[in-house]
């Protein structure tokens, strides 16, 4: 059977038109990607302070989370006195999300175990207080 071009072209055109169909249908039906957070847009409008949060944390020198893991442990490198917030953020399933108040009453490293959180990717997000300034850093595992 001899084909002509305009049945060639026919042809590619209503392919590709089916290639988008089905791409279309694929991403539609995807599940597990949400939003970051549900009030996103005034979270950015705050994101100057964030950077200067990590600034901050930055030029103290050191890595404040460190994560440990064959023992599944969150360790905090924070002097006495310092206060804050440490979340435990799961891009796949908000559901999972959990935040720990964080005071420490010692000059030693602070242990957060990490062996009850669903297995996978997760995004760890310390602010703390240290000295009266501000400080944020983010550590990204997969447990």
């Amino acid at each position: 059977m001899k084909m002509n071009w305009g049945t060639g072209i026919v042809l590619t055109i209503v392919g590709f038109v089916a290639l988008i169909l089905v791409m279309v249908v694929i991403s539609v039906r995807m599940e597990g990607i949400e939003l970051v957070t549900e009030n996103y847009y005034e979270e950015e409008i705050k994101y100057q302070d964030r950077i200067d949060q990590i600034d901050q944390a930055s030029e103290l020198g050191r890595d404040v989370i460190a994560y440990n893991s064959q023992q599944k442990l969150i360790e905090l490198d924070l002097p006495n006195g310092s206060t804050g917030s440490l979340q435990f953020f799961r891009p796949s399933d908000s559901s999972l999300d959990q935040s720990i108040p964080v005071k420490v009453v010692k000059d030693d490293v602070t242990i957060v175990p990490v062996d009850r959180l669903k297995p996978g990717y997760w995004k760890i997000k310390l602010e703390w207080s240290e000295n009266g300034v501000r400080h944020y850093q983010e550590k990204k595992i997969t447990i």
